[in-house]
């Protein structure tokens, strides 16, 4: 073992310990892993820094442009919506929640896709009484599933891709020869076993529901889909958070609502829920704020966001309602819920007197924190996040740019790259996101990770560490290509539930390379099984973060995932080892 060997181990080793034991973030782990891999001599600048400059890396980061256009227009909300429909029973709520979640993964990085279904599957599920924790775990696992069909499903895969030689790079659905047989296993598996192996946890929203409760009204606009459609049929009875008091209907109130009860243009709906649910409500293509002090405000609707503000007692129109203070006018911001101490005010919002201690919910320019953060006439003025108005009128723009760049890729008119890009420039230039939002999706902490797992990579090659541990795994197992194919699915695997998908991938991918170069069997196989094993990642919530985000939803406990990932991960790798070698030869 050289000098440059034992330090590169030693680093992975340090990066193991760090990330698993500690729970640092494994984009400031990684990093500084590569600068002392660097400082020490045993990687060259230019391929310490070669990570930045992949394709797939690159790749990755446009994606998350072209998944922002199509979450602010409502596009994939709305399809979900559409696929789910009634359920016969658990069982059937749960193939109807993975099938569409696995096919917009494949076609989608599967992270917003789980972010934007999580409060799709809880409303649906509290609407048809069904088990939370049933259902999030499952939707998390579909998106990973699916995600393997297409070389754009996860980042993982990207990235790995975009390292290999060129001779080896996939196309756009050629990972699907193993993804696919996967993804019907994974399926046919988690729709028969989740119910037996995952208990029923008790939804933690339920434990940690904010208290403070707005009342808001929202009108049914022109040419709205929910028009004659019932409460029931268009979702508003049981929505998460938040409840329909009554209707107002041309002055009539209709305060006890029946879930038959057909809605109607210019309907004035009156809710009462958390600010969260007032914010989902303000995404429900074909409602929109009642008041209409909205249409009145200086700004677009779409450069417009959701402020808290809490009035002060220096608050000058106390006792004044909204309307005779002229609200709209004064602050160039519209009232469009308020709460009081948990009371119920049984107003419409332009009648409501304000008080000391009452909390607003506004429509305003941004500009509105900048010039009221510090006034005398509220305690506390802070954004909601995420809380833009959804650009609905533009959804089949957007869906329309998806299949564009589906298509130049599947066809070979334009790199993933390239057509990802173009993707990227139409959401800007069609107006479906903006440049400020584009620049805010990138997540800069997975392209950090990806970036500095490559130069550690590198550093494996340079120094030699991947051939050795090649030569190590072989005197252990021997020279049959079957078992040292299963080997290095199972190492790359429980790397991934330890120190996360990307940093496992990219850790064990030289290994992989330098292990078929000993075998002097094709590279294929193994770089499959790399791609494969570390988006698998079902048995640990810190593996995947699609496993994180519904960690607290679901109200889980770390072992649910081993108890059900666990023997999923297994079948994974049983079709992998399989089907692999039959489509890619040794």
């Amino acid at each position: 073992m050289t000098t440059a060997v034992a330090i590169t181990l030693g680093t992975l080793l340090l990066v193991v310990i760090l990330m698993t034991v500690l729970r640092l973030s494994p984009d400031l782990v990684l990093l500084g892993a590569l600068t002392m891999l660097l400082i020490v001599g045993v990687v060259e600048t230019s391929d310490a820094l070669s990570g930045f400059s992949n394709e797939g890396l690159i790749t990755v980061a446009v994606l998350f442009v072209v998944a922002d256009g199509l979450n602010r227009t409502g596009s994939l909300a709305f399809l979900g919506r559409q696929l789910l429909g009634t359920p016969n029973g658990m069982q059937s709520a749960q193939v109807r929640t993975m099938l569409p979640t696995a096919f917009l993964s494949a076609f989608l990085n599967n992270t917003p896709v789980v972010v934007l279904m999580i409060p799709i599957i809880t409303d649906w599920a509290r609407k048809f009484r069904l088990s939370v924790s049933h259902l999030l775990m499952p939707l998390s696992f579909a998106a990973i599933l699916g995600g393997m069909c297409t070389l754009i499903g996860t980042s993982t895969t990207m990235v790995v891709n975009g390292d290999l030689p060129p001779e080896y790079q996939l196309g756009m659905f050629d990972i699907a020869w193993v993804g696919v047989p996967i993804l019907v296993v994974g399926l046919i598996y988690l729709a028969v076993c989740t119910r037996f192996l995952l208990p029923d946890r008790q939804e933690s929203f339920d434990e940690l529901q904010d208290p403070r409760e707005y009342t808001t009204e929202m009108m049914v606009t022109k040419g709205s889909p929910l028009i004659g459609q019932t409460i029931e049929e268009a979702g508003l009875r049981q929505l998460p958070g938040m409840y329909l008091m009554e209707i107002d209907r041309r002055n009539h109130v209709m305060a006890a609502v029946a879930p038959n009860t057909q809605l109607e243009q210019d309907d004035r709906l009156v809710f009462v829920g958390i600010v969260e649910s007032v914010v989902d409500l303000q995404k429900i293509r074909g409602l929109q704020p009642a008041t209409d002090q909205t249409f009145k405000l200086t700004s677009r609707r779409e450069d417009r966001l959701l402020v808290e503000a809490v009035v002060s007692n220096s608050y000058p129109y106390l006792r004044m309602s909204i309307r005779e203070s002229r609200f709209r006018s004064r602050y160039n911001a519209a009232v469009i819920a308020v709460a009081r101490h948990g009371q119920r005010i049984r107003k419409k919002i332009g009648d409501i007197e304000l008080q000391v201690g009452d909390t607003l919910l506004l429509e305003a320019h941004d500009t509105f924190l900048e010039q009221h953060r510090n006034s005398r006439h509220f305690f506390l003025v802070s954004a909601i996040e995420e809380s833009e108005p959804q650009r609905h009128e533009l959804a089949w723009v957007a869906r329309g740019i998806l299949l564009l760049m589906v298509a130049v890729v599947s066809l070979g008119i334009l790199s993933i790259l390239k057509a990802a890009m173009l993707a990227a420039g139409l959401m800007i230039i069609t107006r479906c996101t903006r440049g400020s939002f584009a620049r805010r999706a990138i997540d800069l902490k997975v392209l950090v990770v990806m970036a500095a797992g490559l130069g550690i990579g590198r550093a494996m090659i340079s120094s030699g560490t991947d051939d050795f541990l090649a030569e190590k795994l072989t005197a252990i197992v021997g020279k049959n290509p079957y078992v040292m194919l299963a080997m290095i699915y199972v190492l790359t695997m429980v790397l991934t539930n330890l120190i996360t998908a990307k940093a496992a991938a990219l850790l064990m991918l030289p290994v992989a390379v330098a292990t078929a170069g000993t075998l002097t069997v094709d590279l294929m196989p193994f770089a499959i099984a790399v791609m494969v094993s570390a988006a698998a990642s079902f048995a640990s919530p810190i593996g995947y973060q699609t496993n994180l985000i519904i960690y607290g939803p679901g109200g889980y406990k770390s072992n649910d995932f081993l108890r059900l990932g666990g023997p999923l991960s297994i079948l994974c790798m049983i079709v992998t080892v399989i089907v692999a070698p039959m489509v890619w030869e040794f």
